[in-house]
């Protein structure tokens, strides 16, 4: 932003008096506001003439970062680009126009592109039925874990009130679980980071008329692939527990390999990872649950409409346009352009489980620990280069994890110029280390203090007010 005065809030560009528009008089008579409605006093808006506005929002955009601006190597988030041609296909009238309490003969349209993303989704999936209703990856996750808990209490097997989580579990896992009001129980990992095969055999002979569940993510967190799962199915089912697939990391499965096949009864789908519709800044989100036969009794009405629509019609967009051929080749491509990046970086960066990897990967940090250079400067630092920062300190199993996922939309040019500038921050960490430690350098706005923004955060411009008052 080169001018400093939109720079500024809006509320620093507010002048008294001052106007944007021009109101025609009120043809349609008087009414009284309640006044229980109405405010105590005016709402406090800042007053600009309409360019003003439009620069101010325009020049903060342009300070938003996107996968259509530069790479995104969010880990465990797969924020992949999202083809123009999703954006056209939802914003078609016949669609964006529909409303939710229509009669359902006049949606016909929409319920059978429902019906055929289901269809496609259980293909992919290995799975029998989906519910659209979750607007998000946890509300999903909730969604089937209430449709475990339905299951069970169907039977009159009331003590099933326990769900098994491995220790590198996405957080949302046990959180869900708690929400249900369910127990939490953990498995741990091994040294290669997988899942503890000996530590769930002892929890299932102790505890097994009461584990309604196990839930896994496979990939799991450190994006290794779990390949004791048809052993773990078989422990979980013999015990009487379903197995729920949160479907998180889904991305590399695509073409490789089916949940439902492993032994998977209930998963999620993050429609606004895999399937490529947008999600930054927290939405919009879309987490349609899947089951096995004989389970889709279960589900739960955890909302009267289909979800998000328009993140479903998104989503098929991106199915139909790759189809059955090259939608075979998100898993391995994504795959391959994480493996290039961990192998390219490993003698600078430590890694602490050296092996092959699938969508994903973490570091502990930079291998020189000695220069007192942390992660959180790596990422700040990246920032100075023009690239999002990647998933830092998780998962928690490393003191320095830095989690990097590039999916399979990149190119080796850009993998190749990330990889240079995370090798140019290593070495700077040794020379000229209080220039990392000090950056973002070319951003608006500097290194904050992250602490500080937690415990008194400054959430409007009448607070703001008030503190520059006391200073």
């Amino acid at each position: 932003m080169n001018n400093k005065l939109y720079g500024k809030l809006i509320f620093e560009l507010s002048k008294e008096g001052r106007v944007g528009y021009n109101l025609q008089g009120n043809n349609y008579g008087n009414y009284e506001i309640p006044a229980a409605m109405q405010r105590a006093e005016d709402a406090q808006l800042p007053e600009c003439d309409e360019l003003t506005v439009v620069r101010h929002y325009t020049n903060l955009s342009n300070n938003n970062f996107g996968v259509d601006t530069g790479f995104y190597p969010l880990g465990s988030c797969t924020m992949k680009y999202n083809p123009k041609i999703n954006e056209e296909v939802a914003a078609l009238p016949q669609f964006q126009n529909l409303h939710p309490e229509q009669p359902a003969d006049t949606t016909k349209g929409a319920l059978t592109l429902v019906s055929m993303l289901e269809h496609a989704l259980c293909e992919l999936t290995g799975l029998a039925h989906f519910t659209f209703k979750p607007y998000a990856g946890a509300h999903g996750e909730l969604t089937g874990l209430m449709t475990i808990d339905s299951y069970h209490r169907s039977r009159g097997d009331l003590a099933r009130k326990k769900v098994v989580v491995p220790d590198s579990a996405h957080g949302t896992n046990p959180a869900s679980a708690a929400v249900c009001g369910l127990e939490i129980i953990e498995v741990k990992s091994l040294a290669d980071g997988t899942v503890d095969f000996e530590d769930l055999k002892r929890i299932v002979a102790d505890q097994g008329c009461e584990i309604a569940a196990m839930m896994m993510t496979n990939p799991n967190t450190l994006g290794l692939f779990e390949t004791h799962i048809p052993e773990i199915a078989a422990l979980i089912h013999d015990c009487g527990g379903l197995m729920y697939y949160d479907g998180a990391n889904l991305n590399p499965m695509l073409g490789v390999c089916r949940p439902g096949d492993m032994g998977f009864d209930v998963m999620h789908i993050n429609l606004h990872k895999t399937f490529s519709t947008p999600h930054g800044g927290g939405g919009p989100g879309s987490g349609p649950v899947g089951v096995r036969e004989g389970l889709q009794e279960f589900f739960p009405v955890v909302s009267p409409y289909h979800g998000n629509f328009s993140v479903m019609m998104r989503a098929y967009a991106y199915i139909l346009s790759l189809g059955r051929e090259y939608v075979k080749l998100v898993g391995p491509l994504a795959t391959l352009n994480a493996n290039y990046i961990k192998e390219s970086l490993k003698d600078v960066y430590e890694l602490p489980i050296d092996t092959m990897c699938c969508h994903e990967f973490v570091f502990d940090g930079l291998k020189d620990k000695s220069t007192g250079v942390t992660t959180m400067d790596v990422a700040k630092r990246l920032l100075d280069d023009g690239y999002h920062a990647p998933t830092i300190y998780f998962p928690l199993l490393f003191h320095e994890s830095l989690m990097i996922e590039p999916t399979e939309n990149e190119s080796k040019e850009t993998l190749d110029e990330f990889i240079s500038v995370m090798r140019q921050i290593a070495e700077e960490a040794k020379t000229n280390p209080d220039e990392v430690k000090s950056a973002p350098h070319n951003t608006p706005i500097g290194r904050v203090d992250d602490v500080l923004a937690a415990k008194h955060p400054v959430t409007n411009w009448k607070t703001l007010k008030n503190e520059e008052m006391k200073d």
